[in-house]
């Protein structure tokens, strides 16, 4: 591990910090509003973040330690001459990076109100994304990360909910806000791109006056991250300087980054993965990084060759969508050297290896980092890895500890519903608490321990088997059981890019389990086939075999790549996607049509739950 260009930067931030905050003023009268959960819990952040810098400290024989804001990991950029920033075939050195920042901070000095100094981001990957970012660091400011994929009304929710006083968005963008009440930022929106805004900057580009950072502190709220609401409404996740600090060193030294690097980020910016995996310890191991404004699979791999990237990041299913290109020849010859994400399918993560020739480190997480669980070498088939000692699966109605998971010779989990549970921490983690949220602070906080919201089982040998949401349990025939072990064996059969398991009801008590399938372009969905394959999947479940199977034209996706699973339960049968199902228990599937769904809504209102039958 190359661990030099990160001690030489753990160095400069030693002592004092740049705003010259003293580490006994990590708390003071003038500490900015933020999350009681953030105060409470960031002792203990700083007592972490604190023991991997005197790690590297004591190599530099330094003396005393204060965690670094990201205004401190800016600034010492401010003469650094080493390639920051690409974009199409624009280059900006740090220097020029930094000097960008700047003008964006005084820029936000002129407009700041009185209250929450929140700044709204709502634009792809360009830039002015990472510009701004930095310009918040500086003026002592907060980024809200804000999901173009939202609309109307939750669009406006999110804005007025995290209290944004300024919106900066893009001309692609900015459409999206017409007509909304965007509450304390009515009128105060910056378009990038329009003559208007290079004007703005112009203004501010004062080169012979010294900028002075606004006073910060590694406790204050640097980024209101929401989270990516698959199974719910998006809550904003509170991210302290501190917290994104010690996430972003910490995966500096995992993959080993350094000023020769270049970060590949196609992930939004606005979300959790691209800024702790990606933007932020490219910052801190002063690296550059190349942007992408939208993630594109047939992109990806003449971006890595033209960026020259090293080093990329990933979250959902991007890993199958470049997997489902046609295949080169010349796939592995690539700069690429290593990955890092979340929720990768483990056939993928061996596939995309063997044919670009990097390796992928994959490891279970969340935006709240209350818990985090990492893969590791001579895993168990389809296991998530393994967690600290702190990290167990509970059963959520009496919080007792799950029985160990139980497997016959055929390697199928005989003991479904007590081994499932949910994952805790026993301690917060690192979690700093939701925007304004008390009570989705207190679901998530229980009795000192910080409870995920996902399901897992877990083996006699300690392994976790990642089980879906809590959202995500199938009850069929009285028998409980979650989706995503089901959906790992759906996605074993030829032609599938990706596939999403869940229940739809049942006609007379209960549900049953529907498969939706995105194949390969080209490939048609062979029903003879699917029921041989599943026939022989020994580890297959009499109960979880699906009754309904979809095949999507297009999976409905957040902007990270995540299956909108709500939105396919929301639809059941009422889709223009081909459908096929099994009629009775026989595992033989035919065409649903719309004499069957008719048929079948007469089940539903015979069975008293016609309430629950979706109607095209």
């Amino acid at each position: 591990m190359k661990n030099t260009r990160i001690g030489r930067s753990y160095a400069d931030f030693i002592g004092e910090s740049a705003s010259g905050t003293p580490a006994g003023a990590l708390y003071g009268d003038d500490t900015p509003r933020r999350s009681r959960i953030a105060r409470r819990h960031f002792e203990a952040l700083v007592s972490l973040a604190g023991a991997v810098a005197r790690k590297f400290a004591s190599e530099w024989k330094v003396e005393s330690v204060v965690v670094p804001t990201f205004a401190d990991h800016v600034l010492a950029r401010a003469a650094d001459d080493g390639l920051a920033l690409l974009f199409d075939d624009q280059r900006w050195t740090y220097r020029e990076w930094v000097t960008e920042c700047i003008v964006r901070a005084r820029l936000f000095e002129s407009m700041r109100k009185v209250g929450p100094a929140h700044i709204g981001l709502l634009m792809e990957n360009i830039p002015d994304f990472s510009m701004w970012l930095g310009a918040a660091a500086l003026a002592g400011s907060t980024i809200v990360g804000i999901n173009p994929t939202r609309r109307g009304a939750e669009l406006e929710r999110d804005i007025q909910f995290t209290e944004c006083q300024l919106i900066v968005t893009e001309q692609g963008q900015a459409g999206l806000l017409d007509d909304l009440d965007l509450g304390v930022a009515n009128g105060r929106m910056l378009v990038v791109g329009t003559a208007t805004y290079d004007a703005l900057l112009a203004d501010h580009r004062s080169p012979g006056t010294d900028f002075v950072p606004m006073p910060s502190s590694a406790a204050d709220t640097f980024l209101l991250l929401f989270t990516s609401g698959t199974s719910g409404a998006p809550k904003a996740v509170i991210t302290s300087h501190g917290r994104l600090h010690n996430i972003a060193s910490t995966i500096a030294a995992m993959t080993s980054l350094t000023a020769d690097d270049v970060t590949y980020i196609s992930m939004p910016l606005f979300h959790s993965n691209a800024l702790f995996t990606a933007w932020a310890p490219t910052i801190v191991a002063g690296a550059a990084m190349a942007l992408r404004p939208t993630f594109s699979a047939s992109g990806f791999l003449p971006d890595v060759r033209r960026f020259g990237a090293t080093y990329f990041n990933y979250v959902g299913r991007p890993l199958a969508y470049v997997l489902a290109t046609p295949e080169q020849d010349d796939d592995a010859d690539n700069p690429l050297i290593r990955g890092y994400g979340n929720e990768g399918a483990e056939s993928d993560l061996a596939r995309f290896s063997e044919r670009f020739g990097c390796s992928l480190r994959d490891g279970y997480g969340q935006t709240e980092t209350g818990a985090s669980i990492q893969r590791v070498a001579g895993m168990p088939k389809g296991a998530l890895g393994l967690g600290a000692d702190t990290i167990r699966v509970l059963d959520p109605a009496t919080g007792a500890e799950c029985p160990p998971a139980e497997f016959d010779t055929d390697g199928r989990l005989t003991n479904a519903e007590a081994a499932t549970g949910e994952i805790v921490n026993s301690t917060p983690g690192t979690f700093e608490g939701y925007w304004n949220n008390s009570a989705a602070d207190s679901e998530r906080l229980r009795n000192g321990a910080y409870w995920t919201g996902d399901l897992a089982f877990r083996d006699a040998a300690g392994y976790f088997y990642f089980a879906g949401r809590s959202a995500d349990w199938i009850r069929v025939d009285g028998e409980n059981f979650s989706g995503a072990p089901v959906e790992r064996i759906v996605a074993r059969f030829p032609g599938i890019v990706t596939a999403a398991v869940y229940a739809v009801p049942d006609a007379q008590i209960g549900d049953r389990v529907m498969a939706a399938m995105q194949l390969v372009d080209g490939v048609v969905f062979d029903p003879v086939a699917f029921a041989t394959f599943l026939a022989e999947q020994p580890d297959l479940g009499p109960k979880w075999v699906p009754t309904y199977v979809r095949i999507a034209a297009e999976m409905p996706m957040t902007q990270t790549n995540k299956i909108l699973k709500r939105t396919l339960v929301a639809q059941q049968w009422a889709t223009s996607d081909s459908i096929w199902w099994r009629r009775g228990t026989d595992l033989v599937f035919t065409s649903f049509t719309s004499g069957d769904r008719a048929e079948l809504r007469q089940h539903f209102v015979a069975g008293g739950r016609a309430n629950l039958f979706v109607d095209a």
